[in-house]
């Protein structure tokens, strides 16, 4: 996997782009997000946990949003005595390019089918666990309730799915302060003043939180039995919702 550091905003731009999952990104990918995203390598690490859980013969896994495929390999290396087959989405072609190299160094090709889409206009076959790790919050507002439907009526009896998001809260006074705490976070992985300004500018509308309520709301509306809240820091959150 690349080692290179994530320097993207590290100089003033004139203009800050919106942000894509582009090949730039790409390069920088494993340091952006272990640097940026609190407890990331602990919750890629427990998602292969909860596929050894619950993974069911007969059904498929899903990671939705699949990036360079870090939830995928967690899952594949910890199924393989049950061999269910994980397919993994994504709609950027240079993190689905990189994906299929990383998973081939692994040995795990085999078992993954890579696909290039947009994941709120897939169709789902029957699954036993799905994974949407930090991808709802990059799809439009208006398509989240019919996706999460169409994923809960996917899911057998059993099955489970594994959403983890960035959360605004109600309060303002505890949006500000879970805010700046996750920013003394990237503060202290080294990203400077400029770089988390920047990154927070070229986010802007492209990754929209919402409230543990709203989504919780959302999981129970579509099917899902029972939801907890596995993961937790600062502003970051994984829930776990059983159909």
């Amino acid at each position: 996997m690349s080692d290179q550091q994530d320097r993207i905003y590290a100089t003033a731009h004139d203009q800050v782009a919106r942000f894509s999952f582009d090949e730039t990104v790409v390069k920088v990918f494993p340091d952006m997000i272990r640097r940026s995203v609190p407890g990331y390598p602990t919750m890629i690490d427990m998602i292969g946990v909860l596929a050894a859980r619950y993974a069911q013969a007969g059904t498929c896994l899903y990671d939705l949003g699949s990036s360079l495929g870090a939830a995928t390999t967690a899952m594949a290396a910890l199924t393989r005595e049950v061999g269910v087959p994980i397919v993994a989405v994504d709609n950027s072609p240079a993190m689905i390019e990189q994906a299929g190299v990383l998973l081939r160094e692994a040995g795990l090709a085999e078992r993954v089918t890579l696909t290039e889409a947009d994941v709120a206009s897939l169709s789902f076959d029957p699954c036993s666990m799905a994974v949407l790790n930090f991808t709802l919050q990059f799809i439009p507002l208006a398509q989240r309730d019919d996706l999460i439907r169409r994923l809960a009526e996917a899911t057998v009896p059993g099955g489970i799915l594994v959403l983890s998001e960035k959360i605004r809260f109600e309060e303002a006074e505890e949006d500000a302060q879970q805010i700046e705490l996750h920013h003394a976070f990237k503060r202290n992985n080294g990203y400077s003043e400029l770089e988390i300004s920047q990154k927070r500018n070229a986010l802007e509308n492209v990754l929209i939180p919402e409230t543990l309520a709203a989504h919780e709301a959302r999981l129970r509306q579509a099917g899902y039995r029972q939801i907890h809240v596995w993961f937790r820091c600062f502003n970051f959150m994984s829930l776990l919702a059983v159909r």
